[in-house]
């Protein structure tokens, strides 16, 4: 049985991350999943958080947020509607993000979702950014 599987991360715009992976933990809505060589077939919805890929090539460390993950054969596939570098997130930056989703208006049940899920992502920005290695 192969120790390493395909881990690839998507965004609308590029691929993020496409890399041989031995382990990945990833911020599923619910929880955090880990996933390892020979997993069986899974899908995921991905919540807010850090993205955790190890692999014969080394670490990486990423944000993301919302989307789904999907285990199949020897690939897992994050489909995700943001995914960046943990060093790329400022303080001062994903304190004011945090700062505009809590002004965000919640008129309607609409509005409101759409502002628990943005301050949801900010509170999650704000968090990985205080621990990240500059």
């Amino acid at each position: 049985m192969a120790k390493t599987f395909r881990c690839q991360v998507v965004t609308p715009e590029r691929v993020v991350l496409d890399k041989e992976a031995a382990f990945v933990a990833l911020p599923a809505f619910d929880g955090e999943l880990g996933v390892l060589a020979g997993r069986a077939p899974l899908i995921a919805r991905l919540g807010s958080g850090e993205l955790r890929v190890e692999g014969p090539e080394g670490k990486e460390r990423l944000f993301v947020s919302g989307g789904f993950a999907q285990m199949a054969g020897d690939r897992l596939t994050l489909l995700t509607e943001e995914a960046r570098a943990l060093v790329s997130l400022e303080k001062s930056a994903v304190a004011a993000d945090l700062d505009k989703a809590l002004a965000m208006a919640s008129g309607s049940e609409a509005a409101l979702a759409a502002k628990e899920r943005a301050v949801t992502r900010a509170r999650a920005k704000v968090r990985l950014a205080s621990r990240a290695v500059q």
